[in-house]
């Protein structure tokens, strides 16, 4: 089974990375440029749902 964890445009890499690290500062948990296998289960995934969270805002606020 192929992973289909991939950004499709490449430039969007860099403003991904970024939006990580600072959904990361926002929770607390210490990200660093490159591999971050030392997270908890718990951390990694405190980072993915503030991701989450800050883009339905996003859409939401979109819509209005």
């Amino acid at each position: 089974m192929k992973s289909n964890n991939q950004i499709n445009v490449p430039q969007a890499r860099e403003a991904m990375d970024k939006f990580k690290m600072e959904a990361a500062n926002e929770v607390g948990v210490n990200l660093k440029n490159g591999y971050n296998g030392d997270l908890t289960s718990r951390q990694a995934g405190s980072v993915g749902g503030q991701m989450v969270k800050k883009m339905i805002e996003a859409y939401e606020n979109g819509l209005k």
